[in-house]
């Protein structure tokens, strides 16, 4: 049974102290209070809890020490990168997500009014896009889908849907904007004649004049193109095994063939064998070169990665089918294909391109020209 303790305040007001103190066998095994303003309040608190303590197994769950949200993502990032590496991001996310005020509560304490508050103070306080605050929930999201049936911890599983409903309604949450920058074929020379100039001053360790042309006819991230490996090449087939392709569901692990075009395969067989893999260069440099190019020459918001989107618009413009421009770029499906497909017109605007055979023929960057 509860029972109600009247307190006097120092301004006269009263407190009323509701507790609840359950026997078994003359011990006690679950004892629980609460302090409100009200009488009514304190009584009403007693009978609720008493009927949700009278539930079958409600006794020991009350009695259960919680787990905050560090400890989950700690045994998640602990367990998990195990089975299936996680990527950096998402790693580093959820340390970061770990060591907010958000970190500290139990899983009981997990309510959906508790994550948009964290969704708002992150928008607010930190000055985070929207974007970002979707990804910061969607890796904090999967850590609970495991915690609750995989390890018994007591999450509501409405809180995240919710709280995400909730925070896209006030526009707090949203998919990341799709970009639909391709490059000119007036910026392309201007880059592949100041990477042509740099390299024939044996100033470039990196082919970037081969490696441009490669990403935009074959589709591939920078990241896929420094680890194709000249043991993991179809002649026959002339296709070459990526991988860990980025996928959002999979990426270790998550190894394709994907099928080269010619004026992909001409570029990728100019290439010396001077290493196991073909281009062997540091992804995170092939990038910074680019980067530093586009800005040198005052090319306006152009990325490496929007390569990869003008070669699959190419693929559709050329007429091919959604298959057969999926096993060039690895999609699995139309709608993450679709992002990748902005159009211009009929026909290859690649066509007679002098930069083909200028790439092909011309000579080799840094060490490899030795």
């Amino acid at each position: 049974m509860g029972s109600i303790t009247i307190r006097k305040r120092k301004d006269g007001s009263a407190r009323y102290t509701a507790q609840i103190r359950i026997m078994q066998q003359g011990a006690t095994v679950y004892q629980e209070s609460q302090t409100f303003d009200r009488k009514a309040t304190a009584q009403a608190w007693i009978k609720r809890r008493e009927t949700e303590l009278a539930e079958p197994g409600a006794i020991a769950k009350a009695n259960r020490e919680g787990v905050t949200v560090k400890e989950m993502i700690e045994r998640y990032l602990d367990e998990y990168e195990k089975i299936r590496p996680l990527g950096k991001t998402k790693r580093a996310t959820l340390r970061a997500i770990s060591q907010t005020w958000l970190g500290e509560l139990e899983d009981s304490q997990i309510t959906s009014q508790e994550l948009v508050e964290y969704g708002n103070r992150r928008m607010q306080e930190d000055g985070i896009q929207a974007q970002t605050l979707g990804n910061d929930l969607a890796h904090l999201g999967t850590v609970f889908s495991v915690a609750r049936p995989a390890w018994g911890y007591d999450i509501d599983p409405m809180a995240m849907p919710d709280a995400r409903r909730v925070l896209r309604k006030m526009g707090a949450v949203s998919k990341s904007k799709e970009r639909t920058r391709r490059p000119t074929l007036a910026e392309l020379d201007k880059l592949l004649t100041y990477f042509s100039e740099m390299r024939d001053r044996r100033k470039q360790q990196i082919d970037m004049v081969r490696v441009t042309v490669f990403a935009l006819f074959s589709t591939r991230r920078q990241e896929e193109i420094t680890r194709i490996r000249w043991d993991a090449i179809d002649e026959p087939g002339q296709r070459v095994l990526i991988t860990d392709m980025k996928n959002p569901g999979q990426k270790h692990g998550n190894d394709v063939w994907c099928l080269v075009p010619d004026e992909a395969w001409r570029v990728l067989q100019s290439m010396p064998r001077v290493a196991g893999e073909v281009f062997p260069y540091n992804a995170k440099s092939v990038s910074a070169s680019f980067t530093r190019a586009c800005k040198f020459l005052e090319i306006d918001d152009l990325h490496f990665h929007d390569l990869r989107h003008d070669g699959v618009s190419r693929l559709f413009e050329m007429g091919w089918d959604i298959p057969k421009a999926a096993s060039v770029s690895g999609h699995r499906d139309w709608n993450s294909m679709r992002r990748y497909t902005h159009l211009r017109g009929n026909g290859d605007p690649y066509k007679e391109w002098p930069w083909l055979e200028r790439a092909i023929t011309g000579p080799l960057a840094g060490s490899m020209s030795r």
